[in-house]
């Protein structure tokens, strides 16, 4: 006699056939043990932590605090989104290889390397005190040529990704947060694009490749506006609602993905006042869990 086992469907977003039917069993027992889902799956508890890690790093799940540890899976349509939109990122870059080869082939005059540590300043420094409506940036850690701070064009306007392990101390944290600037793991590369006409690329610390408008270019647009999407505001919104500024600032880190001790860190508070703070925000917002939290002040407005 054979069990029935429901055909997987996240497959073609990435997810393997098992990690598929451990989330399928958390939605059957949200607030889940390792236990309980050794039971339910037939799993021995190593091979069920190990597809349990999957889910964690996937967003499909998340784990509540005390022992022991219970687990809730994600608002399907919400975890779909984000597959999707990940999956959406992958195939821009994936397309970004071939427009470089593309792009060389065709227009070999579209781009021009730059050399040279004080060269690659300069050239970073005029391109954006020559912008006239719109600077995007793409930043990460190494900052060789590209400070966390840019020197900003006056009447300007800037939209900045960070990579959350370029924010690590609470002093980084206050340099991030203005309208334009959103937080995200693992920006995949450095850029600046100034009036969507021309894009300066790191490939070392000392060599910038400088892009002319070209297939390439307009490949890079649409990964920064993909990541855009995927990203937490940093900046807290002015608002009556239920969070303060502080509350919004906190949420917009875990939604982030943060730990409390990493969001502890950044903010430079003790990690007992981030777990109080986070109690009281799930209470505001009627939420059991940070992933519901998040959902509701987004679609309330709260992190915009």
């Amino acid at each position: 006699m054979h069990s029935y086992r429901p055909a997987p469907v996240l497959e073609a977003l990435g997810v393997c056939s098992e990690d598929e039917q451990l989330y399928r069993a958390l939605l059957a027992r949200p607030e889940s043990t390792t236990t309980d889902l050794s039971r339910d799956t037939g799993w021995p508890a190593n091979r069920v932590g190990r597809h349990l890690k999957s889910l964690l790093s996937l967003g499909l799940a998340s784990r509540t605090t005390g022992r022991p540890a219970r687990y809730l899976p994600a608002v399907p349509e919400a975890a779909v989104e984000l597959l999707a939109l990940r999956k959406q990122a992958a195939i821009v870059e994936a397309r970004l290889g071939a427009s470089v080869l593309t792009t060389e082939f065709r227009r070999p005059d579209s781009f021009t390397v730059i050399r040279g540590a004080e060269a690659v300043a300069q050239r970073f420094y005029q391109a954006q005190q020559s912008a006239q409506t719109e600077v995007l940036i793409l930043d990460r850690s190494p900052y060789v040529v590209l400070p966390i701070e840019p020197r900003r064009a006056h009447g300007v306007a800037y939209r900045t990704i960070y990579d959350m392990a370029s924010l690590s101390e609470p002093g980084d944290l206050v340099a991030a947060q203005s309208a334009g600037c959103r937080i995200l793991r693992d920006v995949p590369l450095k850029l600046v694009v100034v009036d969507r006409r021309t894009g300066l690329l790191p490939t070392s610390p000392d060599v910038v490749v400088e892009l002319g408008p070209s297939s390439l270019l307009d490949a890079l647009l649409r990964l920064f506006e993909l990541l855009w999407q995927q990203a937490s505001p940093l900046s807290p919104s002015a608002s009556e609602g239920p969070l303060s500024g502080e509350d919004q600032q906190l949420l917009a880190l875990a939604a982030a993905g943060l730990t409390d001790q990493a969001i502890a860190r950044r903010l430079g508070v003790a990690q007992r006042t981030v777990e109080r703070r986070m109690q009281r925000i799930l209470k505001a917002l009627d939420a059991t869990t940070r992933f519901q939290a998040g959902l509701r002040a987004g679609q309330r407005g709260l992190l915009v």
